[in-house]
């Protein structure tokens, strides 16, 4: 009868224990149910911004194309002497307009920098500073599951805080207050179009429509496939070793990262680098007796790493899979950019047409097939691997060919050079960051004193050739010389600690004039550069 009651205890005990551990594995993680509000204030500037008739005339109002590609490394091109990839029309554009060789973007990584290329000013200013969560941890099983029992390579899970709900979540996306470049030309009466990758939203009040767009052809999330993933022999599908590729070959075609023409979700069989040129030569076909703002915003070569036979085959003698399928997807985004571009020549439209290029940040080393070198770092970083990109600008009779501008430029002067182009005047209620840089170019002035950058407690600013990197979470600081070290090889800090703080001082004036992130961010990276570590938040 005692060991009756002693067994007893003992399973009466563990089943207690079990219990317990069961109630905290499943027990919901506490969520955030404010839902995200607009700026009141920039909202009601901007409706009534839009509401006012623009009475200025111009005599043509040109053209106008965004190009832009998704984690292309500067030094994956062969514009800028790269040797793995030729792109002959990528090289051909900046060779009819300028090449600017320090091109930067205001975020390493995709939907923050997009929110300052539309916008024309530092997301940071009106709180796109992470990257959008698509979906949060429910409990604590699936928190601390995937901190410890994943291998997230150098993807880090930030410290348990309290996550937004569904609902909160829903409201993460370009703040609905901010105008674009797209809302800039509507009002000039431009046909507005945005073929490719949105990433800034896939809610009511956050779709391409409802940002000024009038037609687009696309997807919402940060990534779809290419093509089904079939047995069909004329794709080349190559799955590589980062733990996000199994998330994105998982999720690639559902969701938010189905193709859609407007709000209509299309069953869409064709390689999507060639159907975006497809969509981009209709829409220039559809409206070239009128004035367009064409945006194209490719996904490629960004993974998952999906490619059609013809091009994998210009690379016979890569041995390496992983890097023929990435060379063969930036050689397919060349031969659309090539077909866009003799659209417009076709239709008689070059004289009338301003075309940008450039690329949303630097090369995703992670996927192993890139390094972005000689630059250091890559995408997430705030290196010049993760921020100086491919940028180039092409219009005929307005910019000499062959130009080569060498002082900084940002994404954030695409929105500037627009609103110059289609003379549109801009609201006084908010901050602009970018410049024309029609006129730049032209009159050789100097584009920008300093550039600045933020994501969480990972910083930087470039002041003529000083730049200064500050890591998260750490703090450590890295000082560089770019006029004699653009590789970002010796660390001058310790040698000139008055420039250090010099710089710190003007990157917490820059932040004054910030906002507080609107929503979290779940995850951290972390560099390894041997004896550095450099952690940024994503």
């Amino acid at each position: 009868m005692a060991a009756y009651k002693k067994i007893t205890k003992i399973v009466v005990s563990i089943l207690v224990v079990l219990l317990l551990l069961a109630a905290f594995f499943f027990w919901p993680i506490n969520t955030n149910e404010n839902l995200i509000q607009d700026n009141k204030k920039l909202a009601e500037g901007k409706t009534a911004f839009l509401s006012q008739k623009d009475t200025s005339t111009i005599e043509k109002r040109p053209n106008i194309i965004i190009l832009l590609a998704d984690d292309l490394g500067k030094y994956d091109i062969s514009l800028y002497g790269g040797k793995s990839t030729p792109t002959p029309q990528i090289d051909s554009l900046a060779a009819s307009g300028v090449t600017f060789t320090e091109g930067y973007v205001s975020a390493p990584i995709c939907s923050p920098s997009r929110a300052g290329l539309l916008t024309g000013r530092y997301q940071e200013r009106f709180g796109h500073e992470f990257q959008p969560g698509d979906r949060y941890p429910k409990n604590n099983l699936e928190y601390y599951a995937f901190k410890y029992l994943i291998n997230t390579n150098n993807w880090r899970l930030n410290p348990k805080i309290e996550y937004p709900n569904d609902a909160s979540i829903a409201t993460q996306g370009l703040p609905q207050s901010e105008i674009t470049f797209a809302d800039l030309a509507k009002r000039k009466g431009y046909s507005t179009g945005i073929i490719g990758k949105w990433h800034l939203g896939h809610n009511k009040g956050f779709f391409p429509l409802d940002r000024g767009f009038d037609y687009h052809y696309g997807f919402y999330q940060a990534f779809s496939l290419f093509a089904p993933e079939d047995n069909n022999p004329d794709i080349i599908n190559h799955h590589h070793k980062d733990f996000t590729d199994k998330v994105i070959w998982g999720q690639g075609r559902v969701g938010i990262g189905q193709i859609r023409r407007d709000n209509t979700i299309i069953d869409e069989k064709e390689y999507l680098t060639e159907k975006f040129a497809d969509e981009a030569e209709a829409f220039i076909d559809k409206n070239k007796n009128k004035p367009f703002l064409l945006y194209v915003p490719f996904n490629a070569p960004h993974t998952p790493f999906q490619v059609r036979k013809k091009y994998y085959d210009r690379f016979p003698n890569v041995k390496d899979e992983n890097k023929r399928v990435y060379f063969a997807m930036i050689s397919a985004l060349d031969d659309a950019i090539g077909r866009i571009r003799e659209k417009v020549r076709k239709e008689g439209l070059e004289e009338n047409t301003l075309i940008f290029f450039a690329s949303d940040n630097g090369g995703a080393d992670y996927t192993f097939a890139t390094t972005n070198a000689p630059l250091k770092g890559g995408k997430f970083s705030h290196f010049e691997g993760g921020i100086n990109v491919p940028f180039a600008l092409s219009w005929k009779g307005k910019i000499k060919p062959h130009t080569i501008y060498k002082t900084p430029v940002i994404s954030l002067d695409i929105f500037s050079t627009i609103a110059a182009a289609i003379h549109s005047d801009l609201p006084k209620d908010r901050v602009y960051d970018g410049i024309d840089l029609v006129d730049v170019v032209n009159n050789n002035k100097e584009a920008h004193k300093n550039l600045y950058w933020r994501s969480g407690d990972a910083k930087a600013i470039r002041s003529d050739n000083w730049k200064l990197i500050i890591s998260g979470k750490t703090h450590e600081t890295w000082l560089y010389d770019l006029s004699k070290d653009k590789f970002e090889k010796t660390d001058l800090a310790a040698q000139n600690p008055q420039k250090v703080k010099e710089l710190q001082a003007a990157l917490q004036t820059w932040e004054k004039g910030l906002v507080k992130p609107l929503w979290p961010n779940l995850m951290h990276y972390e560099f390894d550069f041997g004896k550095q570590k450099y952690f940024v938040d994503l």
